[in-house]
């Protein structure tokens, strides 16, 4: 059997005149996370929902488990994936256990492994309680669930995270470790970026509906070039007073240098014996998105600028705003 869950070839998707998707290559392996990261109506749901098998592809290929998503054969690969859609919506009157029940007849799973799974998201004190006395956190977990519900070989996670406090949050992530250690695969799209990165494999960040970068964030960091990060305790006044070492700094005992100068500074470094601590920090995922967003921005202005002679009438003044505002 492939070790291939998702492969998706040249994908597109288009309504009408509007093209929401634009020729998405991806690979997904078995027990791989796959983090995918954009802004609203960058098009990560459209492309979760081609795989779900829920809207067609306008052009390209997709398969999930080796077969169409929309074909006949696909019914006994669904059993296999897991869904969390962005925004949850239950029966308010039926308890959290009654909704959890529903879902595994409908999936045909095992009714007594919903206690455990409820126990699993911290939802044990409130099962017998109507969903309509739920927090919205309470409600997201409840989905997340649902979503565990089987075992699932295939996961897909829309803003998972979504109204979950810190220690639910980090309760998530373990599980997503596990049901990865289990071979499971898993596509995660959020907003929220700290806390994601120790759980991904790769990451692909759209923006348009175009798929901007895809790899390994060792692989973003050398594609972008972004500096590293170098923080000092200790040498506040021997850093300034050094000429070379003074251009680097962007605050106080805090210096950015290529990944081509670090270890000649970092050596420099090492000579002050009044160094206390030494901290060095690569572009980190909320970077490494803004850069790319900032690229594909400036792309986009160029060639707006060439094909209005130098004028763009401020549309890609606009894009470029866009691209700065910080992921929430």
């Amino acid at each position: 059997m492939s070790s291939v869950i998702v492969s998706l070839n040249n994908t597109g998707k288009q309504y009408q005149h509007t093209r929401v998707l634009h020729n998405i290559d991806l690979q997904l392996q078995a027990g791989e996370v796959l983090g995918l990261f954009g802004h609203n109506g960058a098009g990560k749901t459209t492309l979760m929902k081609i795989i779900l098998g829920v809207i067609k592809a306008s052009e390209g290929q997709a398969k999930v488990f080796g077969v169409d998503p929309l074909s006949k054969q696909a019914w006994q690969g669904r059993r296999q994936i897991g869904y969390l859609p962005e925004n949850v919506s239950f029966y308010d009157q039926l308890t959290g256990k009654q909704v959890l029940t529903y879902f595994a007849r409908l999936k045909a799973v095992e009714v007594a492994s919903v206690g455990e799974l409820l126990d699993k998201v911290g939802l044990r004190q409130a099962m017998d309680r109507p969903v309509k006395t739920y927090s919205k956190g309470m409600r997201q977990r409840l989905g997340l669930a649902q979503a565990f519900l089987g075992d699932p070989k295939l996961l897909l996670l829309d803003e998972p995270t979504v109204g979950l406090d810190p220690t639910a949050t980090q309760e998530f992530y373990q599980s997503v470790d596990q049901l990865k250690g289990d071979g499971a695969s898993i596509i995660l799209c959020s907003h929220v970026l700290p806390g994601v990165e120790q759980h991904i494999d790769r990451a692909m960040i759209l923006s348009g509906g175009r798929s901007l970068a895809m790899g390994t964030l060792a692989q973003l960091r050398r594609d972008a070039n972004l500096p590293v990060s170098i923080r000092t305790q200790g040498l506040n006044g021997a850093l300034q007073a050094n000429a070379n070492l003074s251009q680097l700094l962007v605050a106080q005992g805090h210096l950015q240098v290529s990944e081509q100068d670090k270890l000649a500074v970092v050596k420099q470094l090492l000579d002050y014996p009044e160094l206390r601590d030494l901290q060095l920090e690569p572009a980190d995922l909320g970077r490494l998105y803004q850069h790319y967003l900032g690229t594909a921005a400036g792309n986009t202005a160029k060639s707006a600028g060439g094909l209005n002679g130098g004028h763009n009438d401020g549309q890609s003044a606009n894009i470029q705003s866009q691209a700065e505002v910080k992921p929430q």
